[in-house]
């Protein structure tokens, strides 16, 4: 029950109220956050005027982490961790405790939102995200035909968008005339649930307009994992296993403090009625004793003496009512010690025994999760279909394009008609071009970052710019993982050629373009370079007797052919040895030349390594080093 107003969550413009505005009863799922929170299972600390004592963490039975969606922004850290379904965090946390080394995605195979949508399953990526608690999946929306109406109704949309985007972009491409098939759209969300309208024009296919819709606005969204949780206070990005794992560990010592205050409890009620029975068992001495003396205050001291009992058992005993002093209360008394001692013999074996704290562990997962536990939301679509079908259905237009990539990652690309009549590119402050490629809108290529990763990439995924615009940034349009940044770009083709990388230590490996392509439609790879020196340069090459030519700091440049390096399969070749640099110097980058002016020029100091290879020798490696000493 609530009273107030508290939004809509597929809503941009309807914001929850302030919380002095509204008013909310806890659901009873909520029990379970809170429960034995008052028998020491967690630390509490002062409030924020020190006025009352408050919990430093929740006691839930359960993982809430991974179950409640979370997004957050602090002082330089982030995180946005998605929701799962609560049955099959539970399902897997109960495997994980039984067996550490179990497959996660056969119980927990994806999130799961509360907004519903459907995903985009890739098992590769998924474990990914699990194993290193990073990583992004799309995500988009449900939707039907209703050919009564000819119209489209959309009904679930990704978590991470709302209705108003939606619409602003669907408008935004009607009026550019980038979208010709709609006459009109309108939100009818009402008490039933959410639902966006579009009507069709006549003879409009509803599948191949919603790919174009999936691709042109946020009806499909990505998600961008980033499971940082603050443990102990210290933030820590963690995978999925890593958090079943810390969280296991956590509510073991829950149970653990909860089991030693239940002890104490219970040890002390047992001394409390020990010290009862030895007074039951001569009652009329008792009662002499309470008779006899003079002052009140001498009352314990004197059935302490009396009976060898201590002052709590002593107290206990004087408060007793004279009403309660009969053989059934004596007999209930002794049957209540014998109980009380079972239980804490009982509770004495749980606290040695790990085993028996992991299974009081497993039984309250279960019990939450039949109770609380509920099918779930978000269906899974297998990707690689996904994809194919979109390609079927989506016939993407093939024109030339030139392509233009910043040394801060801002990438635009620009037709020759708009090319031709633009002036000056524009860039942000301190930015400037790195690459330029002709192309075309059918084209795809592949986004090195400074992290060893590639990213793939399509120019039709792109939308045209001019050159007064700083274009998409790519971190931001791939969902790159935090503080990752582009070093460049190589157009794919069929995959044919090689890629030469230029390391800072004087070394080239040449990697062969396949080694790059996948059967499946992975948009990202890890591992796509050595990391063993900074990488200062990437040349794609397509022709075996084009020129490269190395520049060191001191200004001295070595020119050899790219045919001298054979082709290695492995993307993480550490490469040879092209230059032997003295330890002050390094190699500044690296160019591909079509000619070789560059030995001409007076600010270099050159020399060429003839192409017919008797500068070549094999190492004890296998590698072929070529060694100049400049």
């Amino acid at each position: 029950a609530s009273k107030g107003n508290f939004g809509k969550a597929y809503s941009r413009d309807m914001a929850y109220a302030a919380s002095r505005y509204t008013e909310a009863k806890l659901s009873p799922i909520c029990q379970e956050l809170f429960k034995d929170i008052d028998s020491d299972t967690v630390d509490f600390m002062d409030n924020y005027d020190s006025t009352t004592q408050e919990p430093t963490l929740l006691p839930t039975t359960f993982p809430n982490v991974l179950v409640s969606a979370n997004m957050g922004i602090a002082v330089g850290m982030a995180s946005n961790i998605c929701g799962f379904n609560l049955r099959e965090v539970c399902a897997a946390t109960i495997a994980r405790i039984k067996d550490p080394n179990c497959d996660l995605l056969e119980v927990l195979p994806a999130p799961d939102f509360a907004s519903g949508g459907e995903i985009f399953y890739n098992p590769e990526v998924m474990a990914e995200i699990y194993r290193t608690g990073r990583g992004a999946f799309k995500i988009r929306s449900k939707w039907r035909y209703v050919p009564e109406g000819n119209l489209i109704e959309i009904f679930e949309i990704p978590y991470t968008t709302a209705t108003e985007p939606i619409i602003d972009k669907v408008s935004d491409l009607i009026k550019a005339g980038k979208i010709r098939e709609i006459s009109d759209m309108r939100d009818e969300t009402d008490l039933s649930g959410l639902k966006l309208t579009i009507d069709l024009k006549r003879g409009v296919d509803p599948n191949t307009l919603m790919q174009k819709l999936f691709r042109m606005t946020p009806l499909m969204d990505s998600f961008s994992c980033n499971f940082n949780i603050l443990v102990s206070g210290m933030p820590r990005v963690m995978g999925v296993g890593e958090i079943l794992e810390e969280w296991t560990a956590w509510r073991g010592q829950c149970v653990k403090r909860r089991t030693h205050f239940d002890l104490k409890k219970k040890q002390d009620k047992l001394h409390l009625l020990k010290g009862l029975s030895k007074i039951l068992l001569d009652i009329d001495k008792a009662i002499k004793i309470i008779r006899e003396t003079e002052s009140e205050q001498e009352v314990v001291p004197n059935l302490m003496i009396g009976f060898g009992i201590d002052q709590i058992q002593a107290e206990y005993v004087a408060e007793i009512k004279l009403r309660n002093i009969n053989q059934e209360y004596i007999l209930r008394r002794t049957k209540e010690t014998s109980a009380l001692e079972d239980e804490i013999v009982e509770l004495e074996k749980i606290l040695k025994s790990d085993t028996r704290i992991r299974n009081i562990i497993i039984k309250e997962l279960e019990g939450v999760s039949s109770k609380y536990g509920i099918d779930r939301k978000t269906t899974l679509l297998d990707e690689e279909d996904v994809i194919m079908e979109m390609e079927e259905l989506e016939e993407t237009p093939d024109y030339p394009i030139t392509m233009f990539l910043s040394k801060e990652g801002y990438f635009k690309k620009i037709t020759p008609q708009s090319l031709r009549m633009s002036g000056e590119q524009k860039f942000k402050e301190g930015d400037s071009l790195k690459d330029t490629f002709e192309t075309t809108n059918r084209a795809e290529f592949l986004i090195f970052t400074d992290k060893m990763q590639v990213y793939k990439g399509k120019c039709s995924e792109f939308e045209d710019s001019k050159a007064s615009l700083l274009g998409d940034y790519l971190p931001t349009k791939l969902a790159m993982d935090p503080e990752e940044s582009v070093l460049g770009i190589c157009l794919t083709g069929d995959y044919s050629g090689s890629v030469l990388f230029v390391y800072e230590n004087g070394k080239v490996a040449r990697v062969a373009m396949s080694a790059y392509e996948t059967k499946t439609n992975r948009k990202k790879l890890t591992g796509a370079y050595s990391d063993k020196s900074p990488l200062k340069s990437i040349i794609p090459l397509r022709d075996d007797q084009t020129q490269i030519a190395l520049i060191t700091t001191e200004g001295r440049a070595l020119i050899f052919s790219a045919s001298q390096l054979g082709i290695k399969a492995t993307r993480a070749t550490q490469g040879v040895g092209v230059m032997t640099l003295k330890k002050k110097y390094l190699v500044e980058r690296g160019e591909m030349l079509s000619n070789s002016a560059i030995t001409n020029h007076s600010r270099y100091r050159t020399r060429t390594i003839p192409a017919t290879g008797s500068l070549l020798k094999e190492e004890d490696t296998g590698e072929i080093q070529i060694a100049l000493d400049l």
